[in-house]
């Protein structure tokens, strides 16, 4: 467990199509201000409020929503270094510990010196062609290469530190953090890896009489996936996805940066969070 961590600077952000989030950050920035703290509060597509993320203005940011709110609260905070706290408003998140009941309690915790930062690792993935890099990106949680909306599957190749693993014939082959094993990898059947692991998961997606195991690299290592067929696209913790040529490669490594998530109480939070996903599944309950 890290140092205590204890913010002065705090913003707190929701999601515009989310009209119930909105409410709640309007309400905890006015909770904060009755305690004696500035909080002011927006939307997190907002570029005014994004500027002062990016510019080290806040020590903080409250995101109110789900864990796909979690994930873009990532992509702006995490190359400023600056600390998460994902406030759920609907199911538990595997990416979010305060349920929308009780962020009053957590609040008072974390201004009492009883919080502390989680670093997670994120990945950078780089678009090459004839030597020729054409974009990069980091995530949170994964990096794909698949078949996009064509129905047939793609040939891939996926070599490690420069040495050939395998080739694939599958819709497509993920490439997840331990954050996203328990994302898209964890729908495609792979393992759960522990938050704290700087290791990267490969899994295939529905592979056609190929490797059908998920393949855990050493820390450190690098993997780059090639297509071999022309309708394979690249998609970034589920952006738009970006089409590919035959013979495109996309490297993937571990990124110089990490997402920071403020956490409470024992660091065995995620396992216990992985439990009540687990026994909702199991009963067949809503998740």
């Amino acid at each position: 467990m890290s140092e205590r961590f204890v913010p002065k600077r705090p913003v707190i952000c929701a999601h515009k199509e989310m009209p119930a989030a909105v409410t709640e950050a309007e309400a905890m920035s006015a909770y904060l201000k009755e305690k004696g703290v500035d909080a002011p509060y927006g939307l997190i597509y907002d570029e005014s409020l994004r500027k002062r993320v990016r510019g080290g203005e806040f020590d903080v940011l409250v995101i109110a929503g789900g864990d796909g709110s979690v994930l873009r609260a990532g992509h702006l905070c995490a190359p400023s270094g600056v600390p998460i706290l994902g406030v759920n408003l609907g199911r538990l998140g595997f990416l979010i510990q305060v349920d929308r009941k009780e962020w009053r309690e957590y609040f008072d915790k974390l201004f009492n010196g009883e919080a502390w930062i989680e670093n997670r690792m994120m990945l950078h993935a780089e678009h090459i062609r004839a030597g020729e890099s054409l974009g990069e990106w980091r995530a949170l949680n994964e990096a794909v290469v698949g078949r996009g909306a064509n129905l047939r599957p793609v040939r891939l190749t996926a070599s490690v530190d420069g040495s050939l693993l395998t080739s694939y014939l599958a819709d497509g082959l993920i490439a997840s953090t331990p954050t996203g094993s328990t994302a898209y990898a964890l729908a495609a059947g792979g393992p759960i890896l522990p938050p704290k692991l700087r290791n990267i998961l490969l899994m295939p997606i529905a592979p056609h009489l190929s490797v059908d195991r998920a393949v855990v690299l050493a820390e450190g290592s690098t993997v780059s996936v090639t297509p071999k067929s022309e309708n394979a696209v690249l998609s970034v913790d589920g952006q738009a996805p970006i089409n590919l040529m035959k013979d495109d490669r996309i490297d993937v490594r571990a990124a110089d940066i990490n997402a920071q998530f403020v956490r409470f109480g024992d660091p065995g939070y995620f396992y216990h969070n992985l439990t009540i996903h687990m026994n909702e599944n199991s009963l067949g309950m809503p998740r």
